[in-house]
């Protein structure tokens, strides 16, 4: 059982920055691939970037050229660098640590509030 832990949301102006970081209780270096996904308000939760294993990130079209996901498997943690923040990226932002025989893991969010 791996349990995930967000921080770093907060409140932000838009063109801002802020690094979410995700912080597993065990070991990440198992996990095929670690991704964090986003819900606003009425909305679906969505993917927004993950990396696998050996690193290979892909990103939502919509935060493409802004955001960066990283992960140091050395301290059991995935960050989330979001650049150029738009009102548009207000949302619980989620943790997801997804292995391929375990299954998906989650955090419990946390709030990012994009001020125009």
């Amino acid at each position: 059982q791996v349990q995930l832990v967000e921080s770093g949301g907060g409140l932000v102006q838009a063109g801002g920055s802020l690094r979410l970081s995700c912080a597993a209780s065990g070991s990440i270096s198992s996990m095929s691939v670690m991704a964090w996904y986003r819900q606003a308000p009425g909305k679906q939760r969505e993917l927004v970037a993950s990396i696998t294993r050996f690193a290979i990130a892909n990103y939502a079209n919509s935060v493409k050229g802004r955001f960066t996901i990283s992960r140091d498997n050395g301290k059991n943690t995935v960050y989330l660098q979001m650049n150029s923040l738009k009102p548009e990226d207000t949302a619980v932002y989620y943790c997801n640590a997804h292995h391929s025989l375990l299954g998906d893991y989650w955090g419990q969010g946390t709030q990012v509030t994009v001020s125009s």
